[in-house]
């Protein structure tokens, strides 16, 4: 018993010196372990609140800010547009589960606002029963015209009670340096409502590449652009209303990256700076 001990101690102690090597050296490690700390910080909130949050089910105030959780930094223009008290439809660009640290960010400035998510989160432990006790809307993204019902169903109450809406038009999460195409579900529900469209614009996710398995620290610029009104549109004008709010916030995806991009070329001493082959690759 004493030998096995010796062996769990001298295997700990190997594991505990090892990780910090591992982490200053291999970018894959770091990449893998801060999505462990998020996804574990998430679930622990989670199960945290969940007796708090049981006693006001699906009220979306019960949506809780976390932030440094990954060393990320988010920087907010067009406040303003985000503090009117009025219901909207809130569209998004979609890059990475991360993003939900974006929307956190926001939730002292919009406050009252629930959020479009895939039905599948609805399954993911305590995170899927505080999502649910939070009022967030869940859709099949595999069958459009009952993920419609949904969101139009729930569209219904928000100008009663002035909520906001968050979807990601986009629908499945691409980091790629472009916005894709939009479904159609968001616009659907604005028009009906007649609700005006608040696009958001997050800039590009640098900091982090998938492929390469890299997630460092970087900073966000997130734009709130002006409404797009739908006051007098029909069905009819949808697919203009999607032509324009996707080339509007691709133009501001565009230009607000670059500038994001130069600044911190600028400042070579920034921990922020992207890994060089951001720069030779794009």
């Amino acid at each position: 018993m004493h030998q096995v001990m010796s062996v769990t101690e001298l295997i700990t102690i190997v594991i505990l010196l090892l990780l910090p090597i591992l982490y200053e050296h291999s970018h894959s490690f770091r990449y893998y372990l801060k999505f462990v700390i998020y996804y574990g910080l998430i679930m622990l909130t989670s199960v945290l609140v969940i007796p708090i949050m049981i006693w006001k089910p699906r009220n979306v105030e019960n949506l809780i800010h976390i932030s440094d959780i990954l060393g990320l930094q988010w920087e907010l223009r067009g406040e303003d547009y985000l503090k009117k008290k009025e219901p909207c439809v809130i569209v998004a660009n979609h890059q990475s589960s991360i993003d939900i640290l974006g929307m956190f960010e926001l939730w002292p400035v919009m406050r009252r606002c629930t959020v479009v998510a895939k039905k599948e989160l609805l399954y993911a432990g305590p995170f899927g029963i505080a999502a649910w006790l939070c009022g967030l809307v869940f859709i099949d993204r595999l069958n459009s015209e009952a993920s419609r019902l949904a969101i139009n169903n729930s569209i219904k109450h928000l100008h009663e009670k002035k909520i906001k809406m968050w979807v990601f038009p986009e629908g499945t999460r691409k980091n790629t340096g472009e916005i894709h195409a939009f479904k159609k579900g968001a616009f659907h529900a604005a028009i009906t409502a007649q609700l005006p469209i608040l696009p958001v614009v997050f800039t590009r996710f640098y900091f982090l590449h998938s492929k390469e398995c890299i997630l460092e620290q970087g900073r966000i610029v997130i734009t709130v652009l002006p409404p797009m009104e739908t006051c007098g549109l029909s069905l009819d004008d949808l697919p203009q209303l999607m032509t324009t709010t996707h080339t509007t916030m691709s133009h501001v995806f565009a230009t607000t990256s670059k500038e994001l991009l130069e600044q911190l070329k600028e400042d070579r001493n920034s921990p922020l700076l992207p890994v060089q082959s951001y720069f030779v690759d794009h």
